[in-house]
């Protein structure tokens, strides 16, 4: 039950797409999930400002490798002219979609105007949205919520915008930004989305495993799905979801295979960064790795105190 997509000349085999969260989808961990078997990977949200004012820390979060493909770069920002200009001035980079994202739910995005607050405003989105597709020749994809609020939901208006304006595809997640991430994704949304454009959908909201991959598809009659959360601490979600769409047996991760998984990141996360950097990096993917495991309270607590790899290799071995 696997599904095939493209997104304008890019093929998205297998349909499932990890989604972007800041301080987590780095190039390390995206590496592990395209293992396991991720069919599309997106980047860390990018500001189109920041671009625009070459801020130092913004390349980094641009970085892509040759094994990640194919890779969206996400873009944000509020200012259609600043947004296009910048997209056009690093569409040559190694990576093949530029996603919009109009699904950040955080304080300091929408107090802004950027994130899921342009979607209460619909001609602004079509003026981003129109300027960014024409200026480049990459696909545009865009991601978006059931609406800003229970008052407004209009994923399904915003989503014909996208599609007149020339997007190649629409990721919807099925909360409201109101919501943030409580309380149950309305499958509803995405299935009426589906049902207004020709364009490719990607579900995004409770899928934590093979079943609820495959409930959505069902359900919905999205394209793709897009797994975020439920990623962290467990790349192999991937693979579970994989197995259990094709009938084959899911295979769980043993313990040693999620300590060699940890260290293995870690190892990834020092090509990435320095030793002391890298490891702090990890101390939170550590306690999502462990999370539900005998004396995981324990590690997530010393794990904060050590600074090398060879100290977080003699903490995970000698209590989990």
């Amino acid at each position: 039950m696997l599904k095939n997509f493209k997104i304008g000349n890019i093929n998205i085999e297998g349909g499932l797409c990890l989604g972007p969260m800041a301080g987590v989808s780095d190039l390390p961990f995206r590496h592990l999930c395209k293992e396991m078997g991720a069919s599309l990977l997106v980047t860390e949200m990018v500001s189109a400002k920041a671009i625009y004012f070459k801020n130092k820390n913004t390349r980094s979060l641009m970085k892509t490798d040759k094994y990640e493909h194919p890779i969206s770069l996400q873009l944000f920002g509020s200012d259609p002219d600043i947004i296009a200009d910048m997209a056009a001035s690093i569409e040559d980079g190694d990576f093949d979609i530029f996603d919009f994202n109009m699904g950040c739910p955080v304080p300091k995005i929408v107090n802004n105007g950027e994130g899921c607050a342009l979607m209460k405003n619909p001609k602004l989105v079509e003026e981003i949205l129109s300027k960014l597709v024409k200026s480049v020749k990459k696909p545009v994809t865009l991601k978006i919520r059931r609406g800003f609020d229970s008052e407004s939901i209009n994923a399904v208006d915003i989503a014909k915008i996208a599609e007149n304006a020339g997007v190649s595809a629409v990721t919807v997640h099925g909360r409201t930004r109101e919501q943030y991430y409580l309380g149950k994704a309305d499958w509803d949304i995405i299935k009426d989305v589906k049902s207004a454009v020709n364009i490719p959908v990607i579900g995004n909201g409770d899928v934590a495993d093979g079943e609820s991959a495959k409930r959505m598809y069902e359900y919905t009659g999205c394209d793709g799905i897009m797994v975020a959360r439920a990623a962290r601490g467990n790349p192999w979600i991937f693979r579970e979801i994989r197995e259990y769409l094709t009938g084959y047996t899911v295979k769980k991760p043993s313990k040693e295979e999620i300590i060699e998984m940890i260290l293995r990141h870690c190892r990834l996360q020092m090509e990435y960064d320095d030793e002391v950097m890298a490891v702090r990096k990890m101390r939170k993917h550590v306690a999502w790795y462990t999370h539900g495991m005998k004396n995981s309270s324990v590690l997530r607590d010393r794990v904060n105190h050590v600074e090398r790899y060879d100290e977080i290799e003699e903490l995970l071995r000698s209590i989990v």
